[in-house]
Parts: structure tokens; C-alpha cells; sequence
């Protein structure tokens, strides 16, 4: 009997590296592997539906949520966490020394509906009292003119909006002093061009983000995967086919990772790295499934809605396929 031929796109993660290389193969399909980074499938996922299936970020899914017909399901995977206290710089001509100091600055953002900066402008909220909308947002291309929003938002007005227009990077403003502050996925390229203009918000934010777990005990999610709607609902039962793919694929990287012989990895200290993930976070320290990121999952939606992102508050049940849920028992 043929298998189901399915295109996943994705980046190549240590954690499908299973799925992209053949060796699991979901059961009933037939997986077309296309290695791709991360904004090349956003944005081709989201203006043109290329791939059956697709890492995709967690605040575009949510926002495609809202849209008639929703045009993806989810599966509970999240190929992509970070803390995010690193991805906060700022110009040395801004005079920020601390949080507090970001109220009433320009803050540029290479697209606010990004899932890094929801995190980060949540995190300024909740732990330092910095509101979203306590600041000026100036949105484009980080290193290339000309960016623009992957979605139609419609924001409520007390959100600042200013497009940098097609001339002009956030990295070079930054540098020079037009825009106060940058959050965002990447490093600008201008912390390391001009070290003395631009630097991180959080010099020691591994202890900065290492004291946020202990407190919250939340590891922000970034990337889920999604499926089109038209495809999933024509084969129910790949939801549950492909979860327990990506869950088998990152199974082994767990178990490679516990192998003390030889490291898997060019990390000289990586039996120490593991041995203190596994000691700050648990043996399960990147977990997949609804429930065990039900808090980290809540935290995310309520900072999508409060950032207007989000019309209603949804519910992390309201994201995913209900297939996955639960499992059988024996």
C-alpha cells in the first residue's frame, strides 16, 4: 500500500535530524524533508501555503488562528525554545542602563507580531514593569531595507507604529543612535561591528535567565509545527503520526546526549552543559505535548492578547489537534 507523501519544511535541528535523514519515518508517510531556514518557511508558509507541513512561529500561528478559515492546525512540537533576555541591545547613546529606562524610548522590532519580541515585551512586563505600550516601535528590516510584516495586523491605537521605510536597517539606527533599543531573534550585526555603540540591555543574562526559570519555571517556546488545514482534515490520523515522530527523533537526541564515551556535539563542557540543564530544568528539559507546556503555553497567549495581537485570550487546547492530546494506555 503507497504512504501518504507529505513536504515538511523545516530548519535542520539536531532534534529532526532523524525525520530529515530517513531513519524515522512517520508511520503511513512518505516525508519530504526540505531544509530550509527559519524565515524562508515563514514567510513562504504564510504568504503561499507551500508545504503540507512547516515549523512555523508561534505568534504567526496564533494570529493565522483568527483568520476565516483558519488555514493551520498545530501539533504540541516546539522545534525552537530561547530565553530571550539576550536578544534585548541597546545604543550606548540611549543612556538605557536598565529596564525601567526602555519606558518612552524607540524600540525597533524587526516585525512586532514576531514570537521573540511577544516574549520579551511580556517578560519587560511582567518582571520590570516595562508595558508594551510604553514605548515607540520602529518595524523593518534588521540587516536588509525593506521588511515588512508577514500578516496584516490591526492593532489598537495605543501601540505606536513607524515603519523605518526602504532605505534603512534597524542594526545601522541602533548603531547610530536613530532608534534607542532592538529586541528580536538575532543579534544585530552591529554588536559585533561596533562594540562600542551597540550592546545587550542584560550583560549577564545567563544568570539573568537562569534566575527567570527558577522563578517561572518557563523555557519560552518559539517555533511549533503546523499542518495545512485541507491536508489535515482530509487524514485525521496524521496529527498523532507526526507527533510521534517528532517525539521518537528527539528521543534520540536525549539519549545521545547522556553518552559520556563521546560527545555528539563540538561543546568541549557538554557533559557539563547537560548534567546542569538536567539539574536546573529536569531529565525532560525541551518537553513536547499540550499539558507539560500548558503553563509556558497560557503565559504566551495572554501576552499575545494583552499586546494586541490577539482579539480574545485563546486557550492552548484552541491551538492544536485534538488527536494529540491524549494517548492509549495498556
Amino acid at each position: 500500500m503507497s504512504k501518504l507523501r507529505l513536504t515538511l519544511s523545516c530548519w535542520n535541528y539536531d532534534r529532526v535530524h532523524a525525520l530529515m535523514d530517513g531513519s524515522i519515518q512517520p508511520e503511513g508517510i512518505d516525508l519530504n524533508f526540505l531544509n530550509l531556514p527559519v524565515e524562508e518557511t515563514f514567510f513562504r508558509q504564510l504568504r503561499n501555503r507551500e508545504f503540507d507541513v512547516a515549523e512555523m512561529s508561534l505568534s504567526s500561528y496564533t494570529v493565522s488562528c483568527f483568520r476565516d478559515p483558519k488555514p493551520f492546525v498545530a501539533i504540541p512540537v516546539f522545534p525552537s525554545r530561547f530565553f530571550r533576555h539576550s536578544c534585548i541591545f541597546v545604543s550606548q547613546q540611549s543612556g538605557i542602563r536598565e529596564p525601567k529606562d526602555l519606558i518612552g524610548k524607540r524600540m525597533g522590532v524587526p516585525e512586532y507580531q514576531m514570537t521573540a519580541p511577544v516574549w520579551i515585551r511580556g517578560i519587560l512586563a511582567d518582571e520590570y514593569g516595562v508595558k508594551p505600550d510604553s514605548v515607540d516601535y520602529y518595524t523593518g528590516g534588521e540587516e536588509t531595507p525593506g521588511r515588512e510584516e508577514k500578516l496584516k495586523l490591526a492593532l489598537p491605537p495605543n501601540f505606536r507604529m513607524h515603519h523605518i521605510g526602504p532605505d534603512k536597517t534597524l542594526s545601522q539606527m541602533l548603531a547610530a543612535g536613530e532608534i534607542d533599543a532592538l529586541q528580536g531573534a538575532r543579534a544585530p550585526s552591529t554588536l559585533s561591528s561596533a562594540p562600542d555603540r551597540v550592546k545587550r540591555l542584560f550583560q549577564d543574562y545567563v544568570e539573568v535567565e537562569r534566575a527567570y526559570f527558577r522563578k517561572t519555571r518557563i523555557f519560552p517556546i518559539m517555533h511549533t509545527v503546523v499542518i495545512r488545514r485541507e491536508v489535515y482534515e482530509q487524514n485525521r490520523w496524521i496529527a498523532m503520526s507526526l507527533y510521534k515522530a517528532f517525539a521518537e527523533a528527539q528521543r534520540r537526541v536525549y539519549e545521545g546526549l547522556n553518552q559520556t564515551a563521546a560527545q555528539m556535539a563540538m561543546l568541549p563542557w557538554l557533559v557539563s552543559h547537560v548534567e546542569e540543564a538536567r539539574r536546573e530544568m529536569g531529565d525532560d528539559w525541551w518537553p513536547y505535548g499540550l499539558e507539560s507546556n500548558r503553563h509556558v503555553l497560557d503565559t504566551f497567549l495572554r501576552y499575545h492578547h494583552e499586546q494586541g495581537l490577539s482579539p480574545r485570550q485563546l486557550k492552548p487546547e484552541d491551538l492544536f489537534a485534538p488527536e494529540t492530546f491524549e494517548a492509549f494506555k495498556i
